[in-house]
């Protein structure tokens, strides 16, 4: 028999709004069914994820899933992500592209997923002493980006950097561009997307096409401090050193995943 205590389920603070309550309530209807019901946690802006899945642990917890959408997949793992337990995932709401890479369906049907506990290692970013999970993007600058020590990449103008672990990349040639294409990052590596921009005339920018670089070290430094986000979190930097975390993500995943 399962001990629901086993189980500590964390919510983001959105879910609270009427138009997800039908679907929450049939959730936890189903988590029942299963056996797997458990505790239940808000998430507010400033919660320390980390702290409070360490002192759930304490109390015994072996699972904590993560309820709501990438922005909250990202919050907590990217705190979270070195702690010694089992990690799920339900989906629920618009955002989700990292629920398809994971192979869980978004709602209700992502119960029946957790309930099998099909489990996967996943990668972890790193990058400047903070982890990152789904995807780490430096806003356009001025750059000059060398990695695995070996090759170097400058443009005559800004360029863009995206850096994708579990959350695809998508992309477009411009704001007009009505096609929307998407590259799903791979296991085992960190890809990085570098878009250079060329200025035209009094029209602004226009992004290039994108190129791809596998890799295991990369660092990126600018002539001035540039934006970086990283899982929903933004910070100015000057330097940023990305590579791949010595740990992984243990991770309760669907059949369909995508790698």
């Amino acid at each position: 028999m399962i001990l629901k205590t086993m189980y500590v389920y964390i919510y983001d603070n959105f879910l609270r709004k009427k138009n997800f309550l039908p679907t929450v309530r049939a959730m936890e209807v189903a988590l029942t069914d299963y056996g797997i019901a458990g505790k239940i946690l808000r998430l507010q802006n400033y919660t320390d994820s980390r702290a409070i899945i360490e002192d759930e642990i304490k109390r015994g917890a072996k699972t904590v899933v993560i309820v709501g959408n990438d922005a909250t997949f990202g919050q907590v793992l990217s705190r979270s992500a070195t702690c010694d337990c089992t990690f799920g995932f339900l989906p629920i709401g618009p955002n989700n592209t990292i629920a398809e890479v994971l192979g869980i369906p978004t709602g209700i049907e992502a119960s029946a997923v957790l309930s099998r506990r099909r489990k996967e290692f996943l990668d972890v970013g790193w990058m400047n002493n903070r982890y990152f999970v789904s995807q780490l993007r430096v806003m356009p600058a001025k750059l000059e980006v060398i990695y695995d020590e070996r090759f170097k990449v400058t443009t005559a103008d800004k360029m863009e950097v995206v850096v994708c672990n579990l959350q695809p990349f998508f992309w477009q040639r411009d704001k007009k561009d009505k096609e929307q294409r998407v590259v799903h990052p791979q296991d085992g590596k960190l890809e990085a997307f570098i878009r250079p921009l060329t200025k035209k005339g009094w029209w602004g920018y226009k992004y290039e096409e994108p190129s791809i670089f596998p890799f295991e070290e990369m660092i990126i430094t600018g002539r001035e401090a540039f934006a970086v986000e990283a899982d929903g979190k933004l910070s100015k930097e000057v330097k940023v050193k990305i590579k791949l975390a010595h740990s992984k993500v243990e991770m309760i995943v669907g059949r369909n995943r995508q790698f």
